[in-house]
Parts: C-alpha cells; sequence; structure tokens
C-alpha cells in the first residue's frame, strides 16, 4: 500500500519485473551454453585440415557423405539419384542457396566431386566443406 497526497491509502499497482529479467537472463546463458552441445546428424569421418576457421551466423544445413557412400540431407537418407530433386524442393536452400558438405576422409575424390556438381546443378551456389582440426582427438 501507499499513501496519496492526503495521507489516504492506495493499492500499489507497480509490476516489479526485475525477478523476470533475471530469470530470462539466466535462461539464455543456459541456452547459448548448452545449443552447440546437441548437435546431432551422421557420423562422418572428417579430414583433418589446417584452415582459418569461417564465423558463421547461423547454421546451415549438411550435406553429409558416409565413408559407405550413403548420403544424408540433414539427418535424412537420400539416394544419390533423389539427391538434386531433394535439393530443389527443399525451401530453406533454395533461399539460402547455402550447404556445408560432410565427406568421410576415406571417400575417393570423385564421389566428393560427384555430389559437389550434383548439388550445384541443383542451384546451390555456396557449398562449404567442412573438415577437421588437426589437432583434435577422436
Amino acid at each position: 500500500m501507499a499513501f496519496g497526497s492526503t495521507g489516504e491509502r492506495r493499492a500499489l499497482a507497480d509490476i516489479n519485473i526485475t525477478p523476470l529479467v533475471d530469470v530470462m537472463l539466466v535462461l539464455l546463458i543456459i541456452f547459448m551454453v548448452t545449443a552447440p552441445l546437441i548437435t546431432t546428424g551422421v557420423k562422418v569421418d572428417l579430414p583433418n585440415v589446417k584452415t582459418p576457421t569461417l564465423e558463421t551466423k547461423e547454421d546451415k544445413l549438411v550435406l553429409a557423405v558416409t565413408k559407405d557412400k550413403r548420403v544424408f540431407l540433414a539427418d535424412t537418407e537420400v539416394a544419390m539419384a533423389d539427391l538434386a530433386d531433394k535439393i530443389r524442393t527443399n525451401a530453406r536452400l533454395q533461399r539460402e542457396k547455402e550447404l556445408f558438405l560432410h565427406a568421410d576422409r576415406t571417400l575417393p575424390y570423385g564421389v566428393v566431386m560427384e555430389v559437389m556438381a550434383i548439388a550445384r546443378q541443383a542451384g546451390i551456389e555456396d557449398l562449404g566443406m567442412v573438415t577437421e582440426p588437426p589437432d583434435v582427438q577422436r
């Protein structure tokens, strides 16, 4: 209760938002710390290469090729023959025109180039190849 100018009591109608802001900041920090830890995907043995790290604003869709030549768009397995159609019909890829490629280190060069050519023909303009730094332990 608060007192008015004439001395009468009146209800205090202000909301204290400080506890709400505190809780929201704690939740934001928790999500920022845990978000990179919950990435899932296809297990690919990436080549170790010494290159500068690219800073990205957001996560891009990943095209993964495993050592047994299985192709995955995000976490969904796609037949090599259907890959171009899947890329053309993916609204996000057609909007962003960018894709990251995870290719197993043991794959023949021709297989990787074939997947890259299919992605380019399907409209992907920026194709980033993902590698691991040499000091990463398995």
